[in-house]
């Protein structure tokens, strides 16, 4: 059997061995287990620890290390073992991995194959090709970064701040590939604020207008200013920041009542000309003059790990074993980079992203094959810096 070969069937195991754990997030237990078992034979150290209750969690994370020798470099890969609830209509199992032939190759399907159980499995199997003193490798691996997130990462990086493990540089395997292997990878991200909007009225009968204060009409005319805005219009690195209205509240079943209270939540996703803080300030600012309040939450700060050394590594790692150029992009939602930024830089590479989140998620065998190529050589390249 070729090294290609034996490659491509110990990647295929792990992720099928991965993806048989039913890890709806937030995750716990069992994937944990398969993943320890699969780093502990490779000389990896690892911990693992629950945080968090109801709703938000319990929450398992995992840090791994398998440290190098004195004064090595450090290099991390990072990822979640939690999935989204698989639904309905699958054509198979979604937690009983089954491999199917197709006209362009062989796919691996299950819930997690894409996001992101093939990507640690890749992980896994490039590392296991890598000498001990080639220097320090760890895994920062999370139970919930499909959900609030509140427990998950952001518990790794107090623990590896504790055990004074920073890595130099972090890789976070996101299904980032658009149409092939390797045409995108992410440098940034923007940041999120979602902000719960409300308006107390005075309720009456709706053929005493005089007696009632309408809250209605005072959101409405707050979401019409709201609306109005342009943020910006983007930067080098980033598109224009957004803001959308993503749900309108009354719950008045009366037909000839004003309500008391109307309600709203708007969400913006916002580029590094912005803070959270910043926008949840001139949001208040506006519900304020129309008579009403805002409660802000920041799930996460614009961040951009600028072109460089990082970079140039990873794009020519995907070059050399895919033959594609990658787009250095910072579209699409948040991940979990948005907290690890705070201790090394980050960017985010993995597989193509057609089918994460969807009924059917599968992968393509030959690109978990070149993945493990792809991580081999950023891994050797970073170590070696």
């Amino acid at each position: 059997m070729t090294e290609a070969a034996q490659t491509t069937a110990n990647v295929v195991t792990l992720a099928e061995a991965l993806i048989a754990c039913p890890s709806v997030t937030p995750a716990t237990g069992m994937v944990f287990d398969c993943l320890e078992a699969q780093l502990a034979p490779l000389g990896f150290d690892v911990h693992r620890a629950i945080s968090g209750e109801a709703p938000d969690g319990p929450v398992e994370n995992l840090f791994a290390i398998r440290k190098g020798p004195e004064g090595s470099r450090h290099f991390a890969f990072a990822g979640h073992l939690d999935v989204v609830p698989p639904g309905e209509g699958w054509s198979s199992g979604a937690f009983a991995p089954e491999i199917r032939k197709a006209p362009g190759g062989d796919l691996l399907y299950g819930r997690g194959a894409v996001d992101m159980k093939g990507s640690i499995a890749a992980m896994v199997a490039a590392v296991a090709q890598i000498p001990a003193e080639a220097g320090s490798i760890s895994f920062v691996i999370t139970g919930d970064e499909e959900g609030p997130a509140r427990y998950g990462t952001l518990a790794l990086i107090d623990h590896m701040r504790t055990v004074g493990a920073i890595p130099d540089l972090c890789l976070v395997g996101e299904p980032t590939s658009v149409s092939r292997l390797g045409d995108m990878m992410k440098i940034g991200r923007r940041g999120s604020v979602n902000i719960w909007l409300e308006v107390e009225g005075v309720q009456g009968h709706v053929a005493y207008p005089h007696l009632a204060d309408n809250p209605i009409t005072k959101l409405v005319a707050m979401l019409a200013e709201l609306d109005a805005i342009v943020l910006d219009e983007g930067t080098d690195w980033f598109q224009a920041s957004n803001l959308e209205v993503t749900d309108l509240t009354v719950g008045n079943p009366a037909t000839n009542v004003i309500p008391a209270k109307a309600s709203a939540r708007i969400s913006i996703r916002f580029n590094d000309l912005h803070t959270g803080e910043s926008l949840s300030q001139r949001v208040s600012a506006i519900a304020a003059r129309h008579g009403g309040t805002a409660r802000p939450v920041v799930s996460g700060e614009a961040f951009l790990t600028e072109p460089g050394n990082f970079s140039t590594l990873l794009a020519d790692a995907i070059r050399a074993e895919t033959g594609v150029e990658p787009e250095l992009s910072t579209s699409g939602g948040t991940s979990d980079a948005r907290f690890l930024k705070d201790l090394s830089p980050v960017i985010e590479f993995g597989l193509c992203n057609a089918t994460m989140h969807k009924r059917d998620e599968a992968v393509a065998v030959d690109d978990l094959e070149a993945l493990v190529r792809i991580y081999r050589r950023v891994t050797e390249a970073a170590l070696a810096v």
